[in-house]
């Protein structure tokens, strides 16, 4: 890839980052863990891998307007297939480009299954793992109105229950932060990962038995 061509498709990606968990700042630490993935890997399209990453988040801004009926990733690579075809992209390229956008996202139950699409799944994986993800994590949580932690009757945090309407961080952290990683492909994301999971954990840990003391110390006898 050219650096214009770089230039041209990064200036489309800047357009439409408007959410600050996932701004450019995002899309460039993907492309950096992309990077680090694609020198321990063979046969690679890097053509294709550095513009799947530049444009995976594209549709975020559609899904934040309408978060129980739009998937970004499914907005996002019909845009960015369409978008490849405006700049004179082989078809084939710009399909294999939608195909990994397609399939990048923990919740939706599309594996990737190019080596381009397994680095990009792992490169955005790994922006949920270790000190970065609960950070990001707080910060959509802010976002979309939802609580730091929901008390049960007992005042015990709530810890479960988590799927496709996430209700606080820490059932956020068991239904996807903690489970994130196994969900490695590369061996080179899992080493990534696993220095960070110590981070994360010692955190939530933290959190948790922070908040919990704090009811249990103050009810009055």
């Amino acid at each position: 890839m050219t650096l214009n061509k770089f230039k041209e498709i990064e200036e489309y990606m800047q357009n439409q980052m408007q959410d600050s968990a996932h701004d450019k700042h995002h899309i460039y630490r993907v492309l950096n863990s992309a990077v680090d993935i694609y020198g321990h890997e063979d046969s690679v399209d890097f053509d294709v891998l550095v513009a799947a990453c530049l444009l995976h988040d594209i549709g975020r801004e559609q899904q934040f307007a309408d978060l129980e009926n739009t998937c970004h990733a499914e907005i996002g690579s019909k845009m960015a297939y369409e978008y490849l075809l405006s700049l004179e992209w082989p078809n084939d390229k710009a399909l294999h480009v939608k195909e990994c956008i397609a399939s990048h996202r923990f919740r939706k139950n599309c594996k990737p299954q190019s080596i381009e699409a397994k680095i990009l799944f792992d490169a955005d994986k790994l922006e949920a793992s270790g000190a970065i993800g609960i950070a990001r994590t707080l910060i959509y949580e802010g976002q979309v109105g939802e609580p730091l932690y929901i008390l049960d009757e007992d005042n015990k945090i709530i810890v479960d229950n988590g799927g496709a309407e996430i209700s606080s961080f820490f059932q956020e952290y068991n239904y996807k932060l903690k489970r994130v990683y196994n969900k490695f492909y590369t061996a080179r994301a899992k080493e990534i990962a696993a220095e960070r999971q110590k981070t994360a954990e010692n955190f939530y840990n933290g959190l948790y038995n922070e908040i919990s003391n704090n009811y249990v110390n103050g009810i009055m006898k």
